[in-house]
C-alpha cells in the first residue's frame, strides 16, 4: 500500500478513537472545551476520509476527459476541508457564547483530563505521520491534514489548561474562554489550508526556491545551450509542472538539440520529485562564430548537464 494511503488510514482510525472517547467524557461532565475538542476530532474523521478518497482519485492516470490527470482533486479536497473547518469554528464560538449567557453548569469527572491528555498524544502522533508523509510525497491533501492536526495540539493543550483551572477555581468561564480560543485556532488554521487549496486550483506557481533550482540547472548547461525564456510553472496536488523555451545554437542539428533537452529533463526530474517538464526548442538568434569558444551567451562555469552523456 502506498505511503499516502497508509498515512491517511492511520489518521482516520486514530481520529475515530479520539472522537468517541472525548465525546463520551464531554457529555458526562458537560465540559464545552472537551465537547468542542471531540467535535473537532469528529471533523477529523470526515477530513481524513475525504483525503483518502481524494488521494486515490488523484493517483488515477490521465484519461480522455482529463488529459492532465486528476492531481487537482487533492487541492479541491483541501479547499473543502478549510470551508468545513471555518464553519465548525464558527459553531463552537456560537455555542460558547450561548452557554456563557445561559450560565450552564460544568461538573468534571476524573476522565476529562485523561481524555484530553490522550488526545494530545494522539494528535502529536497523527500530525507527525501526516507531515512526514506529506513532505515525502508532496501531497497537498496530507499537508493540509497535518496542519489541521497540528492545530489540534494547541486546542487540546488549551482544553487541558481549561479543565485544570476550572477544577481548582470553580470558575466555569475558564472553560468557555478556552473554547473561544480553540475556535479561533481552528479558524486560523483553516485560512492557510484554504489559501494553499485555492492556489492549486488557480494554477499557482511552484515555490520560489524550486523555480530557482530549475533556473540554476538550465544555466549550468554547456554549449550548444544558448539561453531560455517564457518559463512557467504550476502545482496540482503533489504534481508539479513547468514548461519553457530552450535556446540552442542554430548550428546544432535537431537530433542533438533534442538529446540535450532530454538529458536536461532527466536532471530536472531527478532534482525535484513529481515534476512534469515540457521543453520547446528554439534556435539561438545571436550572431557569433558558432563555437563553444566564441559563443557570446554568458553561462555558469558549473556544467550541470553534459552533452557527452
Amino acid at each position: 500500500m502506498d505511503i499516502k494511503y497508509k498515512a491517511s488510514l492511520f489518521a482516520i482510525v486514530s481520529a475515530f478513537i479520539l472522537a468517541s472517547s472525548k465525546f463520551a467524557v464531554g457529555l458526562a461532565s458537560g465540559s464545552l472545551a472537551v465537547i468542542s475538542s471531540s467535535l473537532d476530532s469528529l471533523l477529523d474523521i470526515f477530513m481524513s476520509g475525504m483525503n483518502y478518497f481524494a488521494i486515490r482519485k488523484a493517483a488515477e492516470p490521465a484519461d480522455h476527459e482529463h488529459q492532465y490527470g486528476h492531481a487537482k482533486t487533492e487541492n479541491l479536497a483541501a479547499t473543502i476541508q478549510s470551508l468545513v473547518i471555518i464553519f465548525t469554528g464558527g459553531m463552537i464560538l456560537y455555542t460558547a457564547i450561548h452557554k456563557f449567557l445561559d450560565k450552564g453548569a460544568i461538573v468534571y469527572s476524573r476522565f476529562d483530563l485523561a481524555a484530553m491528555v490522550l488526545s494530545l498524544i494522539f494528535s502529536a502522533m497523527i500530525s507527525t505521520v501526516l507531515r512526514k508523509a506529506g513532505e515525502k510525497t508532496d501531497s497537498s491533501a496530507l499537508k493540509a491534514d497535518a496542519l489541521h492536526y497540528t492545530s489540534d495540539l494547541y486546542s487540546n493543550s488549551a482544553a487541558i489548561v481549561a479543565i485544570i483551572l476550572t477544577y481548582y477555581t470553580g470558575k466555569t468561564y475558564f472553560d468557555l474562554l478556552f473554547s473561544v480560543i480553540i475556535a479561533f485556532m481552528i479558524i486560523f488554521s483553516a485560512f492557510k489550508i484554504f489559501r494553499d487549496g485555492i492556489g492549486g486550483l488557480m494554477d499557482a506557481s511552484m515555490p520560489h526556491h524550486m523555480e530557482e533550482k530549475l533556473q540554476y540547472i538550465i544555466d549550468g548547461l554547456p554549449f550548444p545551450y544558448a539561453g531560455y525564456h517564457k518559463m512557467r510553472s504550476r502545482i496540482a496536488g503533489s504534481r508539479k509542472y513547468t514548461d519553457f523555451h530552450l535556446l540552442v545554437c542554430r548550428k546544432e542539428n535537431i537530433d542533438d538539440a533534442h538529446k540535450l533537452a532530454d538529458r536536461l529533463e532527466i536532471t530536472m526530474t531527478r532534482e525535484i520529485s513529481n515534476l512534469d517538464v515540457v521543453i520547446h526548442i528554439e534556435p539561438c538568434r545571436n550572431e557569433c562564430e558558432l563555437s563553444d569558444e566564441t559563443c557570446t551567451v554568458p553561462r555558469k562555469t558549473s556544467k550541470t548537464v553534459s552533452t557527452t552523456e
